[in-house]
């Protein structure tokens, strides 16, 4: 396969692209070059900067380079490097399960609900557990929303709400109830210990046992949450980094839209 996009001033630069052995690239095609950086517990000089060499041959690249150093505090190195990895990955055998739905912009959305449900979804969503960050479930819910993507408080067809961080399971379930909510959004940002993957287990149990899992499209959100997780917990969809409101709210529409005609 010809790499035709890419173009250099050098005759001899390499554009072969092979999707079946696709490895890092650097300076030209198929160098392989990866930059790395870490700290070591051992102080600035010659002795650390080959210990950092060695360590760097151990991770089973080629001609480590050291190419900047300082002493971050006594006995402890920063360290920014090169090597070149010898490895490739067939890109052609990859498969990573994804979120089902075409992106609409907000618009959209409001135009598509407008004319398929006729109404307003209810959308609650919180960082619930133990989990005290909120940065995730502001971008997807609040009015101004993030980088540019408005949140789903300010969609016509949706009517959000925000329950915040620390939710306890228990009480999520019972502003959905009261609320009638026709989908939960969950944030989860605390990963140690995978407490996160206990609290998300829990919520989806209760549902169960009250009957309600069934009722409700159930979708969560976090930097280390994908759709493959999120299925195998449970849940409908799992929407990691660089996921908008606009993701999330074509989402809802459409499986709300299509579980409406499944019924029919």
């Amino acid at each position: 396969m010809s790499g035709g996009l890419y173009s250099t001033g050098s005759k001899d630069f390499d554009k072969t692209l092979d999707m079946s052995k696709v490895m890092p690239y650097g300076d030209t095609m198929n160098d392989g070059k990866v930059q790395l950086s870490f700290t070591l517990p051992l102080p600035a000089g010659a002795e650390a900067t080959e210990a950092a060499k060695q360590l760097i041959k151990k991770m089973g690249l080629d001609n480590p380079q050291v190419v900047f150093f300082k002493e971050l505090t006594p006995g402890f190195t920063f360290f920014n490097c090169y090597g070149n990895c010898m490895h490739s990955v067939d890109y052609t055998s990859i498969y990573v399960p994804q979120v089902e739905s075409t992106v609409m912009t907000m618009e959209e959305t409001d135009t598509y609900l407008k004319e398929h449900v006729g109404r307003p979804l209810v959308v609650v969503g919180a960082s619930t557990g133990t989990d005290a960050h909120t940065v995730g479930i502001d971008a997807i819910m609040n009015m101004k929303g993030y980088a540019g993507h408005y949140g789903l408080e300010r969609y016509e067809m949706f009517d959000a709400y925000n329950l915040g961080s620390q939710v306890l399971n228990e009480d999520f379930i019972a502003k959905a109830l009261e609320l009638k909510a026709d989908a939960l959004l969950v944030s989860q940002t605390v990963t140690q210990k995978d407490v996160h993957i206990k609290n998300m287990i829990e919520l989806v149990e209760m549902l169960e046992a009250e009957g309600l899992r069934h009722k409700v499209i159930l979708a969560c959100g976090g930097p280390r949450i994908s759709h493959e997780l999120a299925k195998e917990l449970g849940y409908d969809a799992g929407f990691g980094l660089n996921s908008y409101a606009t993701d999330v709210g074509s989402y809802i529409a459409q499986e709300f839209v299509r579980r409406k005609e499944e019924t029919k």
